[in-house]
């Protein structure tokens, strides 16, 4: 056979290339060989294909059954045709044709190209398929290929021929990523496309957080401390609950890390987003209390029937427990499964006194956030719409969300995008935003605003008593004209001016 060893040669390059063994190389070339024999005898064609492992040689022979009249050329030729070659052939016998790769035409070499290259691709997705069905939440590592359309097309370091992409639904929004940028994600799924499998990553998925952890903290990786509950809004906040197996171990420690090493590794690869690691317990109250961390909480009351904790935190925590925009409440319901109802003790003091301790609050709204459909807002219906196609479909669901993120939904402008952010900044209560950047300054406001009439009849009160003191001290003082001077100076609109003249007058009572 011409050449042959040298296309044997050539083939177990390209199998060392594609992972291949030498049998799947010798089995490549028996089909691709079956299909440029098809080319040139038929669709039904019988062939012998023997290759020397040794010399790389390849011996083809193609079976013909005689027959007294031919039905079938490509798997049968006449008796009169096969006694030309042997006069002893009989109807019945299987002549011995052999055929060299010089009879091959271009037609017959294609056909052998393109099968053992689609032979190759199908064990290549069959491969794929087989590595990452059972690793569905394990990290992967790869490079930055392209992006394209707003997903990341990533290059796998160990599968450089899997199709691996990050959807633009899976990423992070604020981290940006150019071409050959190493990148780390999650294994979300594995598709099945008309070009083969192809793996769909993740960095905004909680199991990508937990499979940090699992690189990270080698206790987590040995299953002897368990993550039994994780919570994620992508870029702002993650809440994890834990728990040991082994009673020595600390399992929030063990995560933290030595000055805290573990997990800010985590942290720095998601782009600084804050982690809350609170050990696991299954008491929901008991739960509720650590999944609020870091506000502290001073009584929790649970309603089994209906899954609803009512949380009564301390004024100085209340800003704390909301958390911006409600998102470390929120973060904690998701943890714990349950609704959680926060409210500030002298609110709870308030309604408690006369309500039900379970009941509905008639006209009242508590601190928890509350969330509707987008369909109750006065929305344009294309507005509507186009947030519904996108995925959006409660007030809770873009209330996090900046202008970019809008303009980056399908048919919404940027005036649309405007007025969605102007809806956001009306509904949004003033104390949730400012209790995640200055907590003490809006835990102070808040305490200032609500004692602000009790100060003001205080002061009030004030004035009254020193108007009464100093009509007394007119009529017992015999020089007019030198009681009007402090009168006048110690006459003050506002209660907040009036303890210096106060006291002298205070100081003079005594005397007189």
């Amino acid at each position: 056979m011409t050449n042959a060893g040298q296309i044997v040669a050539a083939f177990r390059d390209i199998a060392a290339t594609k992972s291949l063994s030498p049998d799947e190389v010798y089995d490549l070339i028996r089909d691709g060989i079956v299909a440029g024999l098809v080319k040139i005898y038929g669709p039904n064609v019988e062939a012998e294909i023997d290759i020397d492992e040794g010399s790389g040689d390849i011996e083809i022979i193609v079976l013909k059954r005689v027959v007294e009249e031919v039905e079938d050329p490509s798997s049968e030729i006449s008796l009169e045709e096969a006694r030309w070659d042997d006069p002893t052939y009989e109807v019945g016998d299987v002549m011995e044709i052999p055929v060299d790769f010089a009879e091959f035409g271009r037609n017959a070499v294609m056909a052998t190209k393109q099968r053992i290259v689609q032979r190759v691709r199908e064990g290549e997705r069959q491969r794929i398929r087989e590595e990452f069905a059972d690793r569905v939440g394990d990290l992967l590592s790869g490079e930055v290929q392209q992006i394209e359309r707003g997903k990341i097309v990533v290059m796998l370091n160990r599968a450089r021929d899997a199709e691996a992409i990050i959807p633009w639904r899976e990423q992070n929004p604020r981290e940006r990523f150019r071409q050959g940028d190493p990148i780390r994600a999650v294994l979300k799924k594995v598709d099945e496309t008309p070009k083969g499998p192809r793996l769909i990553l993740s960095r905004g998925d909680p199991l990508f957080v937990a499979a940090l952890f699992k690189l990270e903290v080698p206790e987590i990786y040995q299953s002897i401390v368990e993550i039994k509950e994780l919570a994620r809004e992508v870029g702002g906040r993650t809440k994890i609950a834990v728990s040991s197996r082994d009673d020595s171990i600390d399992p929030v420690g063990a995560c933290v890390g030595l000055k805290g090493s573990r997990v800010q590794a985590v942290v720095n690869e998601l782009g600084g987003e804050r982690i809350d690691i609170v050990p696991w317990h299954p008491d929901p109250e008991i739960f509720a209390r650590r999944a609020l961390a870091p506000a502290r909480v001073a009584k929790v009351i649970s309603d089994s029937s209906r899954q609803v904790i009512t949380a009564i935190v301390d004024e100085d925590q209340l800003s704390l427990a909301i958390g911006r925009n409600g998102q470390n409440v929120r973060l904690a319901s998701q943890l714990i499964g349950w609704q959680i109802d926060l409210y500030g003790s002298r609110e709870w003091l308030e309604r408690g006194a006369d309500l039900s301790l379970f009941g509905e609050i008639p006209g009242g709204d508590s601190y928890e956030t509350a969330d509707f459909p987008l369909a109750e807002l006065e929305l344009e219906p294309a507005t509507l719409a186009a947030l519904e196609a996108a995925g959006y479909h409660t007030f809770l669901d873009i209330i996090d969300l900046e202008k970019n993120d809008f303009l980056k939904v399908p048919g919404l402008t940027e005036s649309e995008a405007d007025r969605l952010l102007g809806i956001i900044d009306e509904l949004t209560v003033v104390e949730g935003e400012v209790g995640a950047e200055a907590p003490a300054e809006a835990e102070a406001s808040a305490v200032d605003a609500d004692q602000a009439p009790e100060a003001e009849e205080e002061e009030e009160a004030e004035e009254e008593e020193e108007a009464e003191e100093e009509e007394e001290d007119a009529e017992e003082e015999e020089d007019a004209e030198v009681e009007a001077e402090p009168q006048e100076e110690t006459e003050p609109e506002g209660g907040s001016e009036i303890s210096a003249p106060e006291g002298e007058d205070e100081g003079e009572e005594p005397e007189v």
